[in-house]
């Protein structure tokens, strides 16, 4: 795992921990979760991960697999259409390079409004699965997407403190100073 990535565990509406995985992995060695089911959060991507308390007090190790992890490249499997390949096919530097480099054009482009997209999908993917359930979450959801950071706040403002305020602090990345519909 990604030592500069955070992890926030909640069990139910209750935050257990927040910070490094080794951080999450030791505060939920020492306050358990009372036996109930304890969900841990990517808090970049809101992605739910698995951290088994029970490992070692050590960072957990990184899984090895295809491509070259040594230099941080992972191997994956991508679908395109035949017109693609060939147009892949055709780039001196070879398809992986050409591939490369239209990921890293994309990602210049408009860094900022990147960046606010994936909070904002961040943001969600925590809220679904924290808040799907609670009252005016749909109308969260709405205001999320539309950008509209004081209406959120306000569908948001009865929700548990816990959860309300860790998406108070996603959604500062997804709603950018000056960004307001």
């Amino acid at each position: 795992m990604d030592p500069e990535r955070t992890y926030t565990a909640f069990a139910g509406a209750r935050r257990l921990a927040s910070g490094s995985a080794r951080e999450v992995l030791l505060r939920l060695r020492e306050v358990g979760a009372g036996g109930g089911p304890v969900l841990v959060f990517d808090d970049a991507s809101g992605q739910q991960v698995e951290l088994d308390p029970r490992l070692a007090a050590e960072e957990p190790p990184v899984r090895a697999g295809p491509g070259r992890p040594k230099l941080g490249v992972v191997s994956r499997e991508v679908s395109l259409l035949p017109r693609h390949w060939e147009w892949l096919e055709q780039q001196p530097s070879g398809i992986s390079a050409a591939l490369r480099r239209l990921v890293e054009e994309a990602i210049r482009r408009d860094p900022d409004e990147e960046r606010s997209r994936l909070a904002r999908e961040a943001a969600h993917r925590v809220m679904t699965a924290l808040a799907g359930d609670l009252p005016h979450y749909e109308e969260a959801a709405r205001a999320l997407f539309a950008r509209d950071a004081k209406r959120f706040a306000q569908q948001i403002r009865r929700w548990p403190a816990d959860i309300r305020d860790h998406l108070a602090r996603m959604v500062e990345r997804a709603f950018p100073p000056g960004d307001e519909s």
